[in-house]
């Protein structure tokens, strides 16, 4: 199996400027870190108007992590694309590929926060046709070695070539979340590889997988199982009260997710949101406890065919990396 990072960072407002921008070398620092311990991939969120101070600059919070690392795969989980301009986020991936010697894999996705959509001024219902323009629009600068122009429903481009060239050809890889077969088919259709959450259980990331596995076949192509990445919550504990505690501070951050998540009329069945009716819902799947539940639940995930998890130790990252890479991480590449 391979491993990775699902992570984010924090620069708060109600501190000095110094200390907010901690938080962002801390997540430099803790990347770093991980490569060492043998970990594969580092995927970074997007998220906006908060007021928790997440991480809104992804590439440039990458890039950051690119020059001090030699080996570590710089990802995103995810750049939501309907809310940037496509150029721009092309020149800008392909730059952070160039320096990073291609080690960019970027992961993209439509958005499901209604807190962001609000901000933006964006109708949700948009997200797809952007989503759809703006992916086309990016491969295509990618990949064409002439100038072209582009009048769409979202944007208008006249006479332009992109630049840099990535180093990666004919493009970094493109991951994009989902979860719905219709989306699952849309990925395979896209020739992409596929994220998949956190809060999904066993079985159905089992299902998933095996769809996607079908679709890749009927279009003609050799599936890779290291195409398909799942994220995990996960928490080496100490013993089943620390374990307890954690799965708490889990369900208080989730909680405050929710909230910014959901539309006014309650009608986001998307993502978290879709997990949130049953107790315990953004919790059920996650791989807290001692190294042996671990280890028995990391063997489950393999028997449903998921070979690349990628970890999110929240607060307690480095921790819980330190822990699992001693204790998980040889058993398990």
């Amino acid at each position: 199996m391979r491993f990775g990072i699902f992570g984010s960072a924090q620069a708060r407002r109600d501190v000095s400027r110094a200390e907010a921008a901690r938080g962002f070398h801390e997540y430099v620092e803790a990347n770093v870190e991980a490569e060492a311990l043998g970990i594969h991939s580092s995927f970074l969120v997007e998220h906006h108007f908060t007021g928790m101070g997440q991480v809104s600059a992804s590439l440039d919070l990458q890039t950051w992590v690119a020059a001090r690392t030699t080996t570590l795969r710089i990802g995103t989980a995810v750049i939501v694309v309907p809310w940037h301009n496509p150029i721009l986020l092309a020149e800008q991936a392909a730059t952070l590929d160039l320096m990073s010697g291609g080690r960019l894999d970027l992961g993209i996705g439509r958005g499901y926060r209604h807190n962001e959509f609000d901000g933006f001024c964006m109708e949700p219902a948009e997200a797809d046709g952007r989503f759809e323009e703006a992916v086309g629009l990016m491969v295509k600068s990618w990949t064409a070695d002439q100038r072209f122009s582009h009048t769409g429903r979202f944007w208008r481009f006249k006479d332009i070539i992109v630049e840099p060239p990535p180093a990666q050809r004919p493009h970094p890889p493109l991951w994009i979340a989902a979860g719905k077969p219709q989306s699952i088919r849309k990925v395979a259709e896209l020739g992409c590889n596929l994220l998949l959450d956190q809060f999904a259980d066993t079985a159905t990331i089992g299902q998933r997988v095996a769809l996607f596995r079908a679709e890749v076949a009927a279009r003609g192509r050799v599936f890779d199982p290291m195409h398909v990445a799942v994220a995990r919550n996960v928490y080496v504990a100490k013993d089943k009260q620390d374990a307890t505690a954690a799965l708490e501070r889990q369900a208080a951050q989730h909680a405050r997710m929710l909230a910014l998540s959901q539309r006014p009329d309650g009608s986001n069945r998307s993502h978290i949101t879709a997990y949130a009716d049953a107790p315990g819902g953004t919790e059920g799947s996650s791989l807290y406890g001692g190294p042996d539940r671990i280890a028995d639940e990391l063997a489950a995930l393999r028997s449903v065919g998921v070979h690349y998890i990628l970890i999110n130790g929240g607060a307690q990252l480095m921790p819980t990396l330190r822990r699992f890479s001693a204790e998980l991480l040889p058993a398990f590449t």
